[in-house]
């Protein structure tokens, strides 16, 4: 595969128009002519001025003309303001924001970018001595998938020597960005300090690194198959199954905790710290049977006996009491009262207004909570059901009891029946049903 390959393929897209990010500079210069030579889909040119620079307004009136002279959509977008600390990392979202709604508007689902061969090497080195995972060690890929999208960068496999011969070939105007001299940031200094060095011991040393890319980020994907596949197995319902987690190895625990972190941040993964992943697989290795950590933005980590849940800290539900009516709503619940079925499971339970006493009451747990379960002598508290029963930590507090007057659970619905629940061929004067909101259709069906 090559520059050459790769372009050659974008006409098997089955994309009508191809989105290619443009700054005027010699590498998009490069890219956008060699898309004009040899694609034979509609290109959109999309411009972004970053408006820190004199030449940005001359720029950008330069390849509104170029785009017009060579019948190509141009789109551009100019940044008036900017709020964060950090100048490049708003840049860039508020770039790649500007490319999803440019893609959007043209129902594309591929975007061009050029980066270089030179700039994968300072990628990976940037990587390196910043610090990242495996997949972020691999730097910059040909082929990325982005949400909905790929992004493609034809232009690996060439130095920034190559663009610009290739443009001094072809006659192509562009501009320079003085900026990529400032050696106040860190890319501009591995530019001139370290990269001189390695193009002098290998003038292809871009193509090893691109090789290097490659076979990482092939490990890289199978761990990510293996991982996800193991999370499968390990958390289920928002909870860790320690028994199951601690016959893992070392390394796919550290992988398993990562992606579960990331699925609670909203794959936010710069909010992650080793040490958070550290603080859980002590959590889990700990031998106390009850113990919580704090995590970043509010985060708890709870560890219960066997299992280990995560929550909202403060996530607090405050305690209610309420009269058991013909139907009522608690979460995504339904219980109903009196309502006939053949039905004989957890979902319905039959009593007997003499072994109570009425008014029945729906009420969430509290401390000390049990039930004198059916055919048990004895009680079972209730903290101890819904551990086993798996109920995510955050619905606990919530979770629908039913109790008589004297406070007597007589039923957990859709979990387990009390000693009052009457035989279905029993006496009873009370039959409560319950079931999710979803399921009502489906249940009225059955009734």
């Amino acid at each position: 595969m090559n520059t050459e390959k790769i372009l050659a393929k974008l006409n098997d897209l089955k994309d009508e128009y191809l989105i290619i990010g443009v700054s005027a500079g010699p590498d998009s210069m490069a890219l956008l002519d060699m898309l004009i030579k040899t694609s034979k889909k509609k290109i959109v040119c999309t411009h972004i001025n970053h408006n820190i620079r004199i030449e940005s307004v001359e720029e950008e009136h330069y390849l509104k003309n170029y785009c017009q002279n060579h019948n190509i959509i141009f789109e551009s977008m100019t940044i008036t303001t900017y709020k964060e600390k950090n100048f490049e990392n708003e840049a860039r979202k508020k770039r790649y924001a500007f490319y999803e709604k440019v893609m959007k508007k043209y129902h594309s689902h591929t975007l061009l970018l050029a980066h270089h061969g030179i700039d994968l090497i300072e990628t990976i080195l940037m990587k390196i001595i910043r610090g990242s995972n495996l997949e972020g060690y691999a730097g910059i890929k040909i082929y990325s998938k982005v949400k909905n999208y790929t992004i493609i960068r034809p232009l690996l496999y060439m130095t920034k020597e190559d663009i610009l011969k290739y443009n001094k070939n072809n006659n192509i105007k562009f501009y320079l960005d003085n900026s990529n001299n400032d050696i106040s940031y860190t890319r501009n200094r591995i530019r001139k300090n370290i990269i001189p060095l390695l193009t002098k011991e290998d003038s292809n040393v871009h193509l090893k690194f691109l090789t290097y890319s490659n076979e990482l980020q092939e490990y890289y994907n199978y761990i990510e198959e293996t991982t996800l596949k193991k999370i499968k197995e390990n958390y289920k319902d928002n909870i860790i199954d320690i028994n199951l987690f601690k016959n893992e190895h070392q390394f796919m625990k550290k992988n398993i905790i990562f992606h579960i972190l990331s699925s609670i941040y909203k794959n936010k993964t710069n909010i992650i710290k080793n040490e958070n992943i550290s603080d859980v697989l002590n959590l889990i290795d700990n031998n106390k049977p009850n113990v919580q950590i704090n995590l970043p933005h509010n985060i708890i980590a709870r560890k219960e006996y066997d299992y280990v849940y995560f929550e909202k800290q403060n996530n607090i539900t405050k305690p209610y009491k309420i009269l058991l009516k013909d139907t009522n709503k608690v979460d995504n619940m339904i219980i109903k009262k009196n309502v006939s079925t053949n039905i004989d499971n957890n979902s319905v339970c039959r009593l007997n207004s003499n072994d109570i006493k009425l008014p029945l009451y729906i009420r969430n747990r509290k401390n000390g909570d049990y039930i004198e379960a059916l055919g048990l002598n004895g009680k079972q508290k209730i903290k101890d059901i819904f551990i086993e029963e798996k109920i995510p930590i955050n619905k606990r507090n919530i979770y629908p009891l039913i109790v008589d007057s004297n406070d007597n659970i007589v039923w957990i619905p859709n979990i387990k029946k009390s000693k009052y629940n009457v035989k279905k061929d029993g006496l009873y004067d009370i039959i409560l049903t319950s079931y999710k909101e979803s399921e009502e259709k489906n249940e009225k069906e059955k009734q």
